[in-house]
């Protein structure tokens, strides 16, 4: 057993944060690990060496109760991950069931790892399924935070693993997806809308691939052994999903807020081209531009990439569109004489960009893009339009939710997931031209004062959760 005796004073609290291997996951559990050690809570955060080495500098005020632990994934054989691959960015997707095999490689690291820090509590994400029986024997306590939203663990919560018996009973195929479970028990838009999208999450929660398990028995597993769940989310936002995930789960739900980048001064981006780039920026009107960007987990095909720059040409907005840097090279990144024809209006910008200064930026207006929840914040944050084109994971159920509360316009697609150029221009101009945009706009503005840009609303939910945490440790 871990001896509590070690902590140097009553109240002091060391969490060990255990992020799944993608930035979309990692950037929340960092932003909750600075969120609490506002509180005085010490934060040991483990990922691998590459993903630690890319991540943000700490507050200086705060860098003494944050450590970064690396642990290197172990090497595969006879087919290893590419050289320096840390997080799913760094892997073609085909290789992803090998990140797994080497993130669950990591389980005796990890129990070294817990004897030596004696931490009072592990913060886990969805994947860790096996740092369930390791906290046990070693008597430290386990919550899992999910950095989605409450409707997404809601529809996410797979109640067959529980028994191991009549597995798929619940949601045996993929069309089943296409509803609200039953659990849902008010008025819902939460499901998928295609047979793409529920093939995709049925595959996701009931497929075990070549790691051997289930993302929902996984999940599962650790809903039922932690001490509670800890969630981004607000009741203002979510609070009837909010009770019900207690309520099915059994479990004391913490919602820790939106987790909302520090507001800082605005900075002077000087690096070549972005200095240009934010010139231009600086000649256009306010909240005119549409800022185009697809985040780092999912890798744009081709056509996927010529598609939606047709449709923000077809627009006729304004905009600032970055492309990550695809696996093919930069052969035919863009359509055939688009920026010629943009010239002036829009500006695309391949590889790396600084999206929080770029939302920072009062000329943008709005945005087009993934719906990666962590983007949705740092787009709320200001009012931005939300103009929605989700692809994987939680992307499609988090878009529902916002379209629920009246926050953002989705892209329409087709059965097998297609979309147009058409359908994005129409969405684009929906949220900033039209009246009913008015409405939207308006909302949207709303949701910022009272709830994503809102300091004290978000700091008394960690400071909730911090009082949790600490008083976890006195009851113990």
């Amino acid at each position: 057993m871990i001896n509590l005796e070690k902590m140097i004073e009553e109240n002091e609290v060391h969490v060990l944060m255990v992020p799944w291997l993608a930035f979309g996951h990692i950037i929340p559990f960092l932003d909750l690990s600075i969120a609490l050690a506002k509180f005085n809570i010490h934060i040991s955060f483990i990922s691998t060496p590459q993903n630690i080495a890319r991540l943000p500098k700490l507050p200086e005020n705060l860098s003494h109760l944050i450590k970064f632990v690396p642990i290197p994934l172990p090497l595969l054989h006879p087919n290893p991950l590419p050289e320096n691959a840390g997080a799913t960015t760094d892997i073609p997707a085909e290789r992803m069931d090998d990140l797994k095999i080497a993130c669950d490689l990591l389980r005796e690291p990890f129990k070294n790892l817990l004897v030596e820090k004696s931490p009072n509590w592990i913060v886990v994400d969805f994947f860790h399924h096996w740092a369930v029986e390791i906290a046990q024997e070693l008597g430290v306590q386990l919550i899992l935070f999910s950095i989605s939203t409450a409707s997404t663990a809601v529809f996410f919560w797979s109640p067959e693993f529980l028994s191991g018996e009549g597995r798929r009973q619940a949601r045996p195929s993929p069309a089943d997806m296409m509803a609200p479970p039953d659990w849902v028990d008010f008025p819902s838009q939460i499901a998928c809308r295609n047979n793409h999208e529920a093939e995709a999450m049925h595959s996701l929660l009931y497929s075990a691939g070549a790691s051997g398990i289930e993302d929902g028995a996984r999940l599962t597993r650790l809903i039922q052994d932690s001490h509670a769940l800890a969630i981004r989310a607000c009741l203002e936002l979510e609070g009837d999903y909010l009770n019900l995930l207690s309520k099915i789960t059994g479990k004391p739900v913490f919602p820790v807020g939106c987790l909302p980048p520090a507001e800082e001064k605005r900075m002077i981006v000087t690096e070549e081209p972005w200095s240009k780039i934010f010139d231009w920026l600086e000649k256009q009107e306010a909240s005119s531009v549409v800022f185009v960007g697809f985040g780092s987990e999912y890798k744009l095909r081709r056509e996927e990439i010529h598609e939606i720059a047709y449709g923000v040409e077809l627009s006729g907005l304004p905009f600032l569109f970055a492309v990550r840097r695809p696996d093919w090279g930069d052969d035919q990144i863009l359509p055939p004489g688009f920026e010629a024809r943009v010239a002036g209006r829009g500006v695309v910008q391949v590889g790396w960009a600084p999206q929080r200064e770029i939302l920072a930026h009062p000329s943008i207006g709005a945005s087009l893009f993934h719906a990666g929840w962590a983007s949705v914040v740092e787009t709320m944050v200001h009012g931005h339009c939300l103009v929605l084109l989700p692809f994987i994971i939680a992307q499609p159920l988090d878009s529902r939710l916002l379209v629920e509360k009246g926050l953002a316009v989705e892209v329409e697609r087709g059965e097998d997931g297609s979309f147009t150029r058409n359908g994005i221009a129409h969405a684009l101009r929906k949220a900033m031209l039209s009246k009913e945009g008015e409405i939207l706009r308006a909302r949207t503005r709303e949701a910022a004062n009272a709830i994503f840009a809102n300091k004290q609303l978000n700091n008394d939910y960690i400071k909730t959760f911090a009082e949790y945490l600490k008083s976890g440790i006195k009851e113990n």
